[in-house]
């Protein structure tokens, strides 16, 4: 099975370069903090900007649309006036006409409103005059006095005054030219058509007030908004009317998408876009637009003492970031490089100089004493070690002469098989074969683990010494699985288990005894059993207990113990010998171990 390794990423980085991330760790959330203050507080000024302008823009249109009313009260006024309503194309006599002409233009004049900062709201009564019964008095196309009265037929009308007539009497405001003073000037005009009182679907004409643009913007002027601030009165088509703007009367106001989107929207609406405010408030009733466009810059002059204290406190937090860095570089940096040094040029073996610099009683002090007793240490270990590796050859070198006895003793027990076979002495030549497979097996070149098949060997090779030696009777049976035949085994852990087999179960039974030896092999795991049929009761518990305690006495020699001891040193202790008790009487001994392949070294 692969294991996944994951490395931290800081593993890999220096002290150093950790410092420096840690400051910026350290230092990056005050800029984000001024950040993030810097953009809320400009939300918030600017959301409690937006609220306040929306409710005073809203009064301020109500203002306007009061200025407006009262033009068209006084536009009542006149049309209900009789001496207008006589204006009406009649066959009376000229002189009389003359006189109504004369009366009603100066009647005109006396409804003219002044306005601050000079020029006034004008009115015209435009009479409709098809058969020319007023020929003697100005045409519309001459030069307009301060209001009064005009004339106009079918052929020669002003292009707004159908679209007057075809309100039936509700005023609107228009843009016209070529009223007022000089035919050339432009004017926000507030039109009426003026209907016959005694017949209704009789028109006399259409009145006119002009200068309603000056009226508005005297109005709005009354407004208090912050440098560059901006208003306009618009149309639902947003054609300014009238404006805080010189000369913006006619021009079409570009406003931010989402206002623009909804022409016959209804009340107050606003926007932030592009460094302005936009405050809206509409009337699809009337017609209307007021806009208010007040520069965010303007606003936020007032917020740059709190940016500036606000970027003064993130530079002294990083100025003392820099000192406390500092200080621990000093501190803790500079010895941890030399230490680090150290460490980089030690080789084994080598004298380990003094502790530099002054005794520390912190962290990094215990840390480079550490590291140097460590060092004087691991000297010594190696002088140890140097020591002990001459006192291992000179011991190999023992070993190698001391082999040469097994080999003459296997090569004289084979002399002696041979010639007890030639004598006929069968039976004490196998004895003398099993004896020489039984020696060469336990020493096994001096490897302390086998193969099962060996161990099955060396096994089988004792069984057959102790039936010949005390003519046993008894019977023993061999079932190996051979997907486990190569697993490793230590060496002499099956005759132990068959000998007490023998001593305690089956020696006296005869032909009854049976002895069975089983392996089998279930995945990584190896299980070998030694079973008998033995007659004597034997406490099972005690048994396992016993075989687990430490034990003292040395000559058990190759006993269960010594057994249970070696397994669990090779393999660990989840590993060793059970004994329970066989279904039909007699004693079960189970090994378990874990399946390693056999390293190719056994045969």
């Amino acid at each position: 099975m692969v294991k996944l390794r994951f490395h931290n990423p800081l593993t890999r980085m220096k002290v150093k370069q950790q410092l420096v991330l840690l400051f910026i760790v350290l230092v990056s959330p005050v800029f984000i903090l001024n950040w993030y203050a810097n953009v809320k507080t400009e939300q918030i000024l600017k959301r409690h900007v937006t609220n306040a302008y929306a409710e005073l823009n809203k009064q301020n249109h109500l203002l306007i649309n009061r200025d407006i009313d009262t033009v068209h009260r006084v536009m009542t006024t006149i049309i209900q006036n009789p001496q207008v309503q006589q204006m009406q194309a009649s066959e009376e006599d000229v002189l009389d006409r003359v006189k109504l002409y004369e009366t009603t233009d100066k009647l005109l004049s006396t409804f003219t409103m002044g306005l601050s900062g000079g020029g006034a709201n004008y009115y015209y009564l435009f009479v409709y005059d098809p058969l020319n019964e007023y020929n003697f008095a100005p045409v519309s196309n001459s030069k307009y006095k301060n209001g009064g009265v005009f004339f106009y037929s079918y052929l020669y009308k002003p292009s707004w005054v159908d679209e007057a007539i075809a309100r039936k009497g509700r005023g609107y405001l228009k843009i016209i030219d070529g009223i007022g003073i000089g035919t050339n000037s432009k004017t926000l005009a507030y039109i009426r058509a003026v209907n016959s009182v005694q017949s209704g679907r009789a028109i006399v004409g259409a009145l006119v007030a002009t200068n309603m643009d000056k009226r508005i913007e005297q109005s709005l002027a009354t407004v208090s908004l912050p440098d560059n601030g901006e208003l306009y009165f618009t149309d639902s088509q947003n054609m300014v009317l009238a404006s805080t703007v010189p000369d913006q009367m006619g021009n079409t106001l570009e406003l931010p998408s989402e206002l623009a989107a909804n022409p016959d929207s209804e009340g107050i609406v606003d926007a932030i876009e592009e460094g302005f405010i936009y405050v809206v408030h509409s009337s699809s009733e009337l017609n209307q637009k007021l806009v208010y466009r007040i520069s965010t810059s303007a606003l936020l002059k007032q917020q740059s003492e709190v940016k500036r204290a606000i970027q003064w406190i993130s530079i002294a937090y990083s100025l003392f970031g820099l000192v406390v860095m500092a200080y621990f570089w000093r501190s803790l940096l500079t010895p941890l490089q030399r230490l680090a040094g150290f460490v980089r040029s030690y080789e084994p073996g080598r004298k380990v100089p003094e502790e530099a610099g002054h005794p520390r009683n912190d962290e990094v002090g215990v840390l480079i004493h550490s590291v140097h007793n460590m060092a004087h240490r691991l000297n010594v270990l190696i002088e140890e070690q140097y020591v002990m590796d001459i006192k291992q050859k000179e011991s190999q070198l023992k070993l190698l002469y001391q082999q040469i006895n097994p080999h003459l003793l296997y090569n004289t027990l084979e002399s002696i098989y041979w010639k007890s076979t030639l004598e006929g002495n069968s039976d004490s030549a196998e004895m003398i074969k099993e004896l020489s497979k039984l020696m060469r097996i336990s020493l096994s070149r001096g490897r302390e683990l086998i193969a099962i098949r060996e161990e099955t060997e060396h096994a089988a090779a004792y069984t057959n010494l102790q039936l010949k030696r005390y003519e046993y009777e008894f019977r023993v049976q061999w079932n190996m699985d051979p997907d486990a035949a190569n697993a490793l085994i230590p060496k002499i852990t099956l005759q132990p288990l068959i000998e007490n087999a023998i001593l305690h179960g089956v020696r006296n039974m005869g032909e009854d005894g049976l002895i069975l030896v089983n392996s089998r092999r279930e995945g990584d795991l190896v299980f070998i059993q030694v079973i008998d049929n033995g007659y004597k009761k034997v406490d099972h518990e005690w048994l396992n207990r016993i075989i687990r305690e430490p034990r003292t006495d040395s000559s058990t020699g190759y006993g269960i113990h010594n057994v249970f001891e070696r397994i669990q040193l090779h393999y660990g202790s989840e590993f060793g010998i059970t004994y329970s008790e066989t279904e039909g009487g007699g004693t079960t001994a189970t090994i378990k171990l874990p399946y390693q392949e056999n390293d190719g070294e056994t045969e």
